[in-house]
């Protein structure tokens, strides 16, 4: 059966896309089966995967309105190994459209349930909010893995997202587990992004990934051309964080 890690963290800005389609190449480079679902309306894991999200008949939208099937919108290898269900603007809507359905939060859970066992990772890019979106990511996940951008407000809004991790765990879904904490954007010149990294540690009794995801340009560059890192340039420090994650990742036997 397929782990299923959800990518959240409700500040803007972390790297929570950058980490979806990294990581997700990263994990098709080393042979596993990748699927990744974008439900941020911004649908930018859509576009850094090569896909024109404003030229899709069936995206997420649809397939949370019950307007086509997990199959339909399912688009199979966009990079060799990874395959998308992606997002656009009209996703935005979803909130409203979802108002006075029943048992909304399980939506997502529903659809990616039939397809689950054909991926050996299911990767899902949340929108930068805890909204109805969010929880049904979590709801749908296994794990809930965080990306932390290394500065000053670092830990702000933290411990609200664990608290929702945890009210999720206790109320919709048992098993839901954090994956960990993984920092980008780290700048190994500065003081502070040390002093981030070890603020952290100490505060956050869960678990922190290894590897940290250094501040890249190539890293930067790269969704501009629609492509991951490792295709862009495979040998750039952006590209190694990333295969190290994905190793970190697949070597994790306590989730």
């Amino acid at each position: 059966m397929g782990r299923i890690i959800a990518i959240a963290n409700q500040k803007g800005g972390v790297g929570k896309t950058t980490t979806s389609i990294n990581l997700s190449a990263s994990l098709a480079e080393k042979g596993k089966k990748v699927l990744v679902i974008d439900i941020d309306p911004q649908g930018n894991t859509t576009s850094g995967l090569g896909v024109d999200k404003n030229d899709l008949e069936n995206t997420v939208y649809e397939l949370i309105l019950g307007e086509c099937s997990v199959q339909e919108c399912i688009l199979k290898n966009v990079i060799d190994g990874v395959s998308i269900i992606p997002s656009n603007v009209n996703l935005a809507a979803a909130e409203i459209e979802l108002i006075g359905v029943e048992k909304k939060e399980y939506i997502l859970k529903k659809e990616i349930d039939w397809v689950k066992d054909l991926y050996d990772y299911i990767l899902i890019d949340c929108p930068p909010s805890l909204s109805m979106l969010t929880i049904n990511a979590m709801t749908t996940a296994n794990t809930v893995l965080v990306p932390i951008q290394c500065e000053y407000y670092a830990l702000e809004g933290l411990s609200q997202l664990i608290h929702t991790v945890n009210l999720v765990k206790e109320r919709l879904n048992p098993e839901l587990y954090m994956e960990g904490v993984v920092f980008t954007m780290y700048d190994s010149r500065t003081n502070l992004s040390a002093q981030v990294v070890e603020n952290v540690k100490q505060h956050f009794k869960q678990k922190v990934f290894d590897t940290v995801i250094p501040r890249n340009i190539r890293l930067a560059e790269a969704p501009s051309y629609g492509i991951p890192i490792c295709m862009y340039d495979p040998k750039s420090a952006g590209a190694e964080a990333y295969r190290n994650l994905a190793d970190e990742i697949i070597n994790r036997k306590d989730v």
